[in-house]
């Protein structure tokens, strides 16, 4: 079950070794974008954790409930409040939506992999055929794409083909967690450059990690 106890994934390498996740490493990056975040929040009188956590909470919840369905699993909602699933399920429906106008064809769903060559683990969201082309997507809710959004396909990616799995294309869907956030289907072209990125953030932490 994904829900307020999740447990994060913990990756090892084949000798046992624990392994820094896509997101751990990608957390050295800056996020100047917060910080504006939270002095507007702050401004407007509101305490920006509580505002990140409920946000936090409903986004988490929306992402259980896609990659429930693409599994054909049954959500728990047990956890949640009847106001935050309400505002998951619209996540949900607007990726109905979005469904409803492609073929998809799930072959991976919420898979953890380990990358042997890099020392890093992840869990893609989904991988498989789209319009016919073998594609990974991720999902994201909030109002904007990141740089790191990027740079964490392009770690799937690389996992995807240590496992023996070719990527024809690559997706993110940020589906907003109201109607005002909205939705979008960004088709992303070379990855090379994200892949630089996260390579450059994977030096920075081991750097950070050595003892």
């Amino acid at each position: 079950m994904v829900g307020k106890t999740k447990i994060h994934t913990i990756y090892k390498s084949k000798d046992g070794t624990r392994l820094p996740s896509v997101t751990t490493i990608l957390g050295v990056l800056e996020k100047p974008g917060l910080h504006y975040w939270i002095a507007e929040v702050t401004r407007q009188g509101e305490d920006w954790t509580k505002v990140r956590d409920a946000a936090g909470g409903i986004g988490t919840l929306a992402h259980y409930l896609i990659l429930c369905h693409l599994k054909g699993d049954a959500p728990d909602t047990s956890e949640y409040s009847a106001q935050d699933i309400d505002q998951a399920e619209t996540c949900l429906i607007k990726f109905w939506d979005w469904e409803k106008v492609h073929k998809i064809e799930p072959a991976l769903v919420e898979r953890p992999l380990v990358s042997a060559l890099y020392g890093f683990g992840g869990t893609m969201d989904f991988y498989g055929a789209v319009d016919g082309q073998a594609t990974l997507v991720d999902f994201k809710t909030g109002k904007a794409l990141y740089d790191e959004y990027f740079a964490q396909l392009a770690a799937y990616r690389q996992l995807l083909l240590e496992a023996g799995l070719k990527t024809e294309a690559a997706r993110i869907l940020r589906i907003g967690r109201n109607e005002a956030e909205g939705f979008e289907d960004r088709l992303v072209g070379n990855l090379d450059k994200h892949w630089q990125l996260f390579l450059a953030c994977l030096t920075v932490y081991n750097l950070r990690e050595e003892k």
